[in-house]
């Protein structure tokens, strides 16, 4: 078939096949935009290149989607798939599909967001530029054509839903979350790594505003994969109001136990607390925390309640699943920089489309059968662990949690202050400030006499700032000014007696504030020298790949330039002390390698060189029994979802081919399409269950692969509910040229190569390779098509 490139006499038409090539090739690799094909096609038919040509292509497949969309949304009426929310609601099988009695799990839902900024869109402005008032060239008016045309519905949130969170502002002071707290406010300390994370401000992005219309890509995903929402961040920065659009949608969408990974969960935990949707986010359970990856640059206070491997029920999830889709997304940077609003949605909608329906579908069940070895080979090491805790005299594993719960209370209190002590040496810098006012108030009177008088401010103008009267009128109103917060301590501490210089209070108040300030000083510094001990263990630690090693060695960098800072308000202190304190050195500092070389906490309030969990090996033992129980939560949750996957199957197989047959003998047009759609939807399902098979092998495997009845009865037909199982050995079918035994035959679970390929084709005893290279060679794609109608 010929599609043409204008409604009425057109002069040029392409092929279907020609269209249906382009966007194969261009969903498997995006870099290939639509003008480099043109000319791959003029090269072919020997004729010479014209712009024009391009932008004719361009109509004619963008009327050949629309024609797919119209057919698909057909198709998905008669099935009832149409309605909203029916997509995300069925993402995906092994996450949405509940079944009737199976466990519960401590999260039902597992789901990550991130933003990306790689898939910018220059704002297209006139290139005239005007000199603005203050002399400096400003940017050209917009001149971007209305296009009402709209794209990825199913994806995309809308402007609306997105604006409704406009006026929700990030919380300046972030609260730390309890370890079990469920997205509410804990106790009211400050997040120690608020200051490190800056992602959400819109000024390190100001600059973008006047090049790119939208700046960045926001993307939610679930654990395996698949897209759930898409944003299009339009001229701001990672403002918080695309975290709670995100979060409004999916708690609509799954309801309650939602757990979801953000490289700023930490942050936005209190954003979302704080908002309007903080109550509902309460009520349903929902968690906010922090990948792994982005983990170990935070604050190890943070880490302790929000790290992956301390959450109980998170299993072996990474939470970043965000950073592998955009390392992979990144590919559409070149073809959607300087596309239209339309066509900018439209390639980032169909992307991810074939991305869900192609590439996360098809490796759905690898993704299981991995986790699932990898689990096991965790709990192998158990024998291990409990051999080490014998030798250390750990006798119970339930002394772990005490163990991050004093270390918890350990980090909390280096960075409090007791409540007396602070009033007492408040009360005495405070009479400190007082003196020092009087004696420079006295200074400026005996200096310039006659304005000794302060009924009312100078009136010199233009020299307030230089003259003796205005220093003198200041320094009486920080007089009176500190007096007043003098008379509300003393009134508050129940003093009757003002302390004076040489009186025993005065004395101990002085010796108080100069331990507190130097024991505020090595308090900082004992908190960054330990947190970085704690990470140079994670960043030397066997089986740490070499990004997560980079990312820690580049925070490790900036909180290198924290202790040296620390280390010098540290020595100055030392000195001040009476006796005075030896000083430390650069050198001693950096030298520091585990706790029990680390002699500076014997100074401080308490001693945590005698902790076990402060010593190399028991924390090592410590680390890799949370590690074990996280496989073991994860071989759990991975048994729900093979039987969620195998119900699916057996499932979605019986209810479309029910109702191809129920509509083939009314509408055979339409039952063919069905048929296209079904063969879409069911085309990795013997390799799914072949999988599974392979993985039930393993004797150490105890999952049941026995389908069960799902709580939706949407699916159900009468063929279905009376199947109690699906037999694992694979039927083939081939819908195309290629015979689905070849790859299902000799696919391997460690990854796809092209010798993978080659060893497929060889794989078949009937057909051997030179017969099969001339099959496909001599197989005509419009004859594919025509077969497909």
């Amino acid at each position: 078939g010929l599609v043409p490139c204008a409604p009425f006499e057109p002069s040029t038409a392409f092929t279907v096949r020609s269209l249906e090539l382009y966007r194969s090739l261009h969903l498997r690799s995006p870099h290939l935009a639509l003008q480099p094909f043109v000319k791959g096609l003029c090269d072919i038919q020997g004729q010479p290149f014209h712009q024009t040509w391009s932008k004719q292509f361009s109509i004619a497949y963008d009327l050949y989607l629309s024609v797919l969309g119209q057919v698909e949304a057909k198709v998905l009426a008669t099935l009832g798939r149409n309605k909203a929310g029916w997509r995300l609601k069925n993402a995906c099988p092994a996450c949405t599909y509940c079944l009737e009695d199976e466990p519960e799990l401590a999260f039902k839902m597992l789901v990550t967001m991130d933003g990306n900024d790689s898939l910018k869109r220059v704002a297209r402005r006139d290139v005239r530029r005007k000199v603005g008032e203050d002399g400096h060239p400003t940017l050209g008016h917009l001149k971007e054509l209305q296009d009402r045309r709209e794209v990825g519905k199913d994806y995309y949130l809308s402007q609306e839903e997105m604006d409704k969170w406009e006026k929700e502002q990030d919380v300046p002071a972030p609260m730390m979350l309890d370890a079990g707290a469920t997205g509410t406010i804990g106790e009211e300390d400050r997040n120690p790594c608020v200051s490190q994370w800056h992602n959400m401000s819109s000024k390190l992005t100001a600059r973008m505003w006047g090049i790119f219309e939208e700046t960045s890509l926001f993307l939610s995903l679930c654990r395996h994969g698949f897209a759930l929402v898409v944003l299009d961040m339009v001229r701001s920065g990672e403002k918080s109001k695309y975290a709670l659009a995100v979060v409004d949608k999916l708690l609509d969408a799954f309801g309650d136990q939602i757990a979801c990974g953000y490289n700023i969960g930490c942050r936005f935990a209190t954003t979302l607390d704080q908002s309007p949707l903080g109550p509902r986010a309460r009520e349903l359970k929902y968690r906010s925390l922090v990948g792994s990856f982005h983990g170990h640059a935070h604050n190890r206070l943070c880490q302790l309640s929000n790290l992956a491997t301390y959450v109980k029920g998170l299993g072996l999830e990474d939470l970043e699943g965000c950073k592998r889709m955009f390392s992979r997304s990144n590919a559409l940077a070149s073809s959607t920089r300087y596309a239209s609003v339309f066509h900018h949605r439209q390639k980032i909608e169909q992307y991810f489309k074939h991305m869900d329906s192609m590439e996360t579908m098809a490796s759905l069940s690898k993704f299981i059968a991995d986790n699932y070895r990898q689990a096991l080979s965790i709990i192998d090491t158990a024998t291990d662990v409990q051999t080490l805790m014998d030798d250390h005299s750990i006798t119970d594993s339930g002394i772990f949690g005490q163990w991050l719960e004093e270390e918890r209370t350990y980090l909390k209190g280096l960075a409090k202050e007791p409540v007396e002590e602070m009033l007492a040496i408040d009360y005495y810098q405070a009479l400190l400030n007082r003196e020092k006012l009087e004696n420079l108030r006295t200074t400026y009177i005996q200096y310039q006499p006659e304005t000794h008088s302060f009924s009312q401010a100078p009136k010199q103008k233009g020299k307030r700032n230089a003259s003796t009267e205005t220093k003198l009128w200041h320094t009486t109103e920080l007089f009176n000014n500190n007096l007043k917060a003098v008379m509300v301590l003393e009134e508050n501490m129940g003093i009757e007696n003002r302390w004076e210089p040489g009186s025993k209070e005065w004395a101990d108040a002085a010796l108080v504030a100069s331990n507190h300030r130097y024991q505020r000083c090595l308090n900082r510094l004992e908190s960054l020298i330990v947190s970085r001990m704690f990470e140079l263990s994670k960043m030397n630690m066997a089986q740490t790949g070499y990004k997560l090693r980079k990312h820690i060695c580049k925070s490790l960098q900036t909180q290198s330039q924290a202790i040296k800072a620390a280390l010098e308000k540290f020595n100055t202190a030392a000195t001040a002390m009476k006796p005075p304190r030896s000083p430390l050195n650069w050198d001693q500092v950096v030298e520091y390698a585990f706790l029990a070389d680390f002699d500076l906490p014997r100074d401080t309030r308490q001693d945590i060189c005698s902790k076990p969990w402060a010593q190399p090996v028991p924390r090592a033992i410590m680390h890799q029994w949370f590690k074990i129980e996280r496989a073991k939560e994860e071989v759990q949750r991975l048994d729900v979802e093979i039987r969620r996957l195998v119900t699916f199957i057996r499932d979605e197989q019986a209810f479309l081919d029910h109702h191809q047959t129920l509509i083939s003998a009314t509408d055979p047009v339409l039952a063919f399409h069905l048929g296209c759609y079904a063969s879409c939807q069911t085309q990795f399902f013997d390799l799914h269950l072949k999988r599974l098979q392979r993985l039930q092998d393993n004797s150490r495997v105890t999952t049941s692969t026995a389908p069960g009845m799902p709580i939706s009865k949407v699916l159900i037909v009468e063929q279905a509910a009376t199947s109690s199982k699906i037999n694992m050995p694979i039927t083939t079918s081939a819908t195309g040229p290629f015979d689905a035994r070849d790859t299902l035959d000799t696919e391997d679970d460690d990854g796809d190569s092209d010798e993978e390929d080659d060893k497929g084709l060889q794989g078949d005893d009937d057909v051997d390779l030179e017969d099969r290279e001339q099959v496909l060679v001599e197989y005509d794609l419009a004859s594919y098509l025509d077969d497909r109608g």
